[in-house]
């Protein structure tokens, strides 16, 4: 995270406390009991949720219950939460991304307003609809997509623009304390400057006591600090590592080191409320056109832009997202470094696309209430069984419950998910298949036929839906990769479920996520245990993700059960774990850019 400081409000001071002198000197009793009498009616009037009791508490805040991009397109201009030095520098990466939104919603691209935001206040900020997206440097996690911390609400997140992680810089011997979690010894000394509130600190505050950490509000204030000696070693994600320029001079001049050892996971990623999955979908298509873009060498050019909000449509599906890189640039020509130095942010060629995402603390405690309630899960529940759609080529023939390859791969991820919600029964699940060359296994999805899908294509059309029959979908982290080349447009291959329930869609896809994250953990099926827990969802099924990995092993055993054993990873293409290398990969079946 790229977070701000923290700011606190003053309590307000009673009346009596700042006008005790004027009361004292007051003439008569009879105006002093109506000066009193007048008080207590102020206070109960401003103060009747008292515990004692009093007046009804007042509602929460209504919000204009229209769709996020009706209200911007009639407000003229998008709301993007930033920090107030983005603002005040008026330039940068994250104004770009601002500007490539703006000229897809408006079709102008500097029909923006950069609103201020802190790393303690931008959840609130956007949950109370004060911005429309956080454009902040937030790492997404799943604990923030189901309930961050700080709101008790969910959030969506985009498709991630910067792939990064927190390293260590200062002072050698205590960078490699650090690295290692050494506190004793040489190591006595060692204070982390860090910011609250962040994924930063989450990590450290499980590998350090408090007194082994200092606390700063901005990137510059910590730099500033580890200069001044407050602190001897900072925590900072690799890619701004090199935007404060005093720092940059002290590890130049040896003063300072870079560590060797990324320590944890930073995608970055823009954030909308999930309360309008269309407006996710808008702001995510954005980043997938600029990846795009940089991949296809279409750059910027205002003869196709056209700077004009009356060419805009109301219909998502017909929004013209390539306006993001005619009027911005493409990816690589807004983003702020030199690519070649941040290998994860480069296009995929072909080679290892697994990565997971942090999970972050989705392990609430014993008893602990869920996040929210899923209407899909509980009735998933309470009828005992899913139905899980499969597509299959049109040539298929055969038992699809017996089929091997990519089939039989969709399958296994079904009876995976069966496994996560029936404390490791993989048989709950009823089976139909479909061909690909129609719709209709997405209607069977919308109108509720299917609870899951799986085996077909991602596709724009069946993200945003284009009629009443065929609604907007969600889609899980993809499963398989097809091996297509990037500019020939990669086939993505996830589990799909409906837009109207996003925390059954968050456990879909933390469900896949968990075969990743167990074979980056080296978490064998008889290893399922070391899994974490995810009460988040409730603490029936508490244990879900152990149970999927007890029934379906890591991600490299699913492969081996539907395509070999044998097979070399260097023959499974993008199907491997990503070892640093390039990430990005645009959806190329854009049906309208």
């Amino acid at each position: 995270d790229v977070e701000e400081g923290e700011v606190f409000e003053a309590e307000p001071v009673g009346l009596f406390e700042r006008n005790w002198k004027i009361f004292a000197s007051a003439a008569g009793a009879i105006l002093l009991a109506l000066l009193a009498i007048s008080v207590i009616v102020f206070y109960v009037s401003q103060n009747g949720n008292s515990e004692e009791g009093g007046a009804t508490p007042t509602s929460s805040p209504t919000f204009d219950p229209r769709p996020t991009l009706e209200i911007v397109q009639e407000r003229g201009h998008v709301l993007c939460g930033m920090s107030a030095k983005t603002i005040e520098s008026g330039e940068g990466f994250y104004i770009e991304l601002c500007r490539s939104v703006a000229a897809v919603v408006l079709g102008n691209p500097d029909s923006f307003v950069g609103v201020p935001v802190t790393g303690v206040s931008r959840w609130r900020n956007l949950l109370d609809r004060k911005v429309d997206l956080l454009v902040y440097g937030d790492t997404h996690t799943f604990e923030r997509e189901i309930r961050e911390k700080s709101t008790g609400s969910g959030f969506a997140f985009s498709t991630p623009y910067n792939y990064d992680g927190m390293i260590f810089t200062g002072n050698e011997t205590l960078v490699r304390c650090a690295e290692g979690f050494k506190r004793y010894g040489e190591c006595l000394s060692l204070k982390i400057c860090v910011q609250r509130s962040s994924t930063h600190y989450d990590f450290l505050a499980q590998a350090f006591p408090p007194t082994s950490l200092a606390f700063g509000s901005t990137f510059e204030e910590r730099a500033g600090m580890l200069r001044k000696g407050t602190c001897n070693v900072l925590t900072v994600e690799k890619t701004k590592l090199w935007s404060n320029e005093l720092l940059y001079d002290a590890i130049r001049n040896g003063t300072f080191i870079m560590g060797n050892i990324t320590m944890t996971k930073e995608p970055l990623a823009l954030v909308t409320r999930n309360t309008d999955r269309e407006f996710s979908d808008i702001v995510n298509w954005v980043v997938q056109a600029l990846l795009f873009g940089q991949e296809q060498g279409l750059r910027k050019d205002l003869s196709l832009c056209p700077n004009h909000t009356d060419l805009t449509s109301r219909d998502a599906s017909e929004l013209v997202f390539m306006n993001a890189v005619y009027c911005v640039g493409n990816y690589m020509e807004i983003f702020d470094d030199d690519p070649n130095e941040w290998k994860m942010n480069q296009i995929n060629r072909g080679t290892g696309m697994l990565y997971s995402i942090p999970f972050g603390n989705v392990e609430n405690g014993a008893g602990a209430e869920p996040a929210a309630h899923s209407l899909t899960l509980e009735k998933i529940k309470n009828e005992g069984f899913f139905t899980c759609g499969v597509t299959v080529p049109d040539d298929f023939e055969g038992d699809i419950t017996r089929s091997d390859n990519l089939v039989g791969m969709s399958v296994d991820y079904c009876r995976t998910l069966s496994a996560a919600m029936f404390i490791g029964d993989s048989e709950r699940v009823h089976f139909l298949d479909f061909t690909d060359t129609n719709n209709s296994s997405v209607v069977a999805l919308t109108n509720g036929t299917l609870d899951v899908l799986v085996g077909g294509r991602n596709q724009q059309e069946f993200d945003f839906g284009t009629s009443a029959s065929l609604r907007g979908l969600s889609f899980s982290t993809p499963y398989y990769y097809g091996n297509e080349s990037a500019s020939d447009g990669v086939g993505f291959y996830s589990m799909a479920t409906r837009e109207d329930d996003v925390l059954f869609a968050s456990f879909v896809n933390c469900v896949v996520m968990a075969t990743i994250h167990a074979q980056e953990n080296d978490i064998q099926k008889h290893k399922s245990r070391e899994m974490p827990l995810i009460s988040i969802f409730g603490s029936e099924i508490g244990w879900a993700l152990r149970s999927a990995i007890f029934y379906s092993g890591s991600y490299d055993e699913i492969y081996a059960r539907n395509f070999g054993s044998g097979v070399a990873k260097s023959a499974r293409g993008r199907n491997t774990l990503n070892d640093g290398g390039p990430l990005m990969l645009p959806f190329l079946n854009l049906s309208k850019l």
